[in-house]
């Protein structure tokens, strides 16, 4: 900075997830060793406090696994991207996501490139970069990308960082998921052809699956922080929060509705979705969720939001609930993840 060199920061979203950590290390790794002089310096940046590294039970297994000490990562919470921006060094990448969050709506002129497998909600200028593909894992684009680059960049550890994150993200390439796309498969084969001797798929998926549903010790308020997406409009901000237990248990927690309260009304939320997922043997997915809200009306809305909703149809068939203000579902269209209801709530609000 003091040598105002440019600042180029790779980034994935606020979950912070296996693939958008991985996406943004990988991919800062590649555009060091390959972009012509002068350099800037690359630094991927985890979209997250670096207090809440430890929920990230998937991410912190695999890196630890392959010798990547958490002190050698930089948190959101740990470089300011608003005053690199303002001083006109920041150049940023963004992958696992395309549209940066209201709050740091400030930074959208410094977008330069994009790789995202949603769908594409904006356009950008012709001087940013898109790459936004429907394929199952963001791991997968920045794979396809690193493989056709100069010979001899991607070594082991990147490649099993990619292939361990693909085959969870993917569920283990299972076509009963409803995640994997053929580029998937492609680029699964493609990093075990370049390394034999990564781990087999099963033995790399069942141990990342077993850390990701690992939330023994965890209070509800950590697991609600786990996998946090927020989607919002001019006058609402609404959770949406990837849950790693069974529905049932997780509404029958001790002290939940509290629990509830004061992390809606500490983080500003007007309402907040709790979706569940657990696999049976085959990988296929049970999915369920709930609705809460203190406010009836805006409750309301969002179970007529999501029991009517047609692209896709969810299926949903109430639930009991312990609690008047969480309304409760089974999700018969278990294909539906997360990324294919967002949008059905962003509509609603």
């Amino acid at each position: 900075v003091r040598r105002h060199r440019e600042i180029h920061v790779v980034m994935g979203n606020e979950a912070c997830d296996l693939d958008s950590t991985i996406s943004a290390l990988a991919l800062a790794y590649f555009l060091a060793q390959t972009s012509p002089a002068p350099k800037a310096a690359f630094i991927p940046v985890l979209n997250i406090p670096r207090a809440d590294f430890t929920l990230r039970t998937e991410t912190t297994f695999l890196l630890r696994d392959w010798g990547i000490p958490a002190a050698s990562l930089i948190f959101r919470d740990e470089i300011d991207l608003g005053g690199l921006h303002h001083a006109g060094l920041l150049s940023l990448t963004l992958v696992d996501h395309h549209v940066l969050p209201g709050a740091d709506a400030a930074l959208e002129e410094a977008v330069v490139e994009v790789l995202d497998h949603r769908p594409l909600e904006r356009d950008r200028g012709p001087s940013c970069q898109v790459t936004v593909e429907p394929v199952g894992s963001c791991a997968t684009l920045v794979t396809e990308r690193i493989l056709q680059g100069p010979p001899g960049v991607l070594d082991r550890t990147t490649a099993a960082l990619l292939h361990g994150t693909i085959l969870l993200d993917c569920i283990n390439l299972s076509p009963a998921a409803g995640k994997v796309t053929p580029r998937d498969v492609a680029c699964v084969a493609l990093l075990e052809e370049r390394f034999p001797e990564l781990p087999a798929r099963d033995a790399v998926f069942g141990a990342l699956h077993a850390a990701k549903f690992d939330v023994g010790g965890l209070t509800t308020e950590q697991m609600l922080r786990k996998d946090l997406k927020v989607v919002s409009s001019d006058e609402l901000a609404l959770a949406i929060s990837g849950i790693f237990v069974d529905l049932e248990t997780f509404l029958h927690q001790p002290g939940l509705l509290q629990d509830l309260e004061t992390f809606c009304q500490g983080r500003g939320y007007a309402a907040l979705v709790a979706m569940t997922v657990s696999f049976n043997e085959q990988h296929e997915p049970t999915r369920k969720l709930a609705v809460y809200s203190r406010h009836e009306p805006l409750r309301s809305t969002l179970c007529q939001a999501l029991e009517e909703a047609t692209t896709p149809s969810l299926l949903l068939q109430p639930l009991p609930s312990p609690w008047p203000s969480v309304a409760a579902y089974a999700q018969g269209n278990a294909v539906a993840s997360r990324k294919k209801v967002l949008p059905i709530l962003q509509a609603a609000l």
